[in-house]
């Protein structure tokens, strides 16, 4: 049995779910988040809990019971407390700023890039270095945070770049000095 697969998800005050078929919609305080699971799990509504089973043992089954679970558990957290991912700008003249909805990085290119990120999205920059991206959908959150830290990834040997706050950039040795 997976470890994971097997845990309820216990809903908290405020969310709702309805199980249609294969299609599960999760309604809380912050928004709704509706997505489609495979046929090969089931999803149940028991004593305000969700609870993930699968029939058999199969490969293809065993492989998508803890998935589902991780995946109604992101849904049921993002609806109630939502994801947040913070970037940190590590560089000199390296800054960001919001022009109207859009993301603009001034990250050392001959021009600012511009990111959209969407309705889904919430964007703030609290310092000009500092980039918080806030949402309900953890996936979304996560991609477009990588693709604003994919700009100008940092590099390890003065760690320069678009780094998450909780990475940890491994610096390398400069160059040694010249040999006789």
């Amino acid at each position: 049995m997976s470890r994971i697969g097997k845990l309820p998800i216990v809903l908290p005050a405020g969310v709702s779910v309805a199980i249609d078929g294969h299609s599960v919609q999760v309604t809380g305080p912050k928004g709704v988040l509706k997505r489609e699971f495979s046929p090969l799990v089931d999803i149940a509504l028991e004593d305000n809990a969700l609870k993930v089973s699968r029939r058999s043992d199969q490969p293809a089954e065993r492989a998508l019971h803890g998935l589902t679970r991780s995946l109604l558990n992101n849904m049921v957290v993002g609806v109630s407390a939502g994801f947040q991912k913070k970037l940190n700008l590590v560089g000199v003249g390296y800054r960001a700023a919001l022009n109207g909805n859009k993301l603009a990085l001034s990250i050392g290119k001959s021009h600012p890039v511009e990111m959209d990120p969407g309705p889904d999205l919430k964007v703030e920059v609290p310092q000009p270095a500092v980039i918080l991206i806030s949402g309900i959908d953890k996936e979304k959150v996560g991609a477009f945070a990588a693709q604003v830290r994919e700009q100008r990834p940092p590099e390890p040997y003065k760690g320069k770049g678009i780094k998450y706050a909780d990475e940890v950039i491994r610096r390398k040795a400069g160059k040694s000095g010249a040999k006789k």
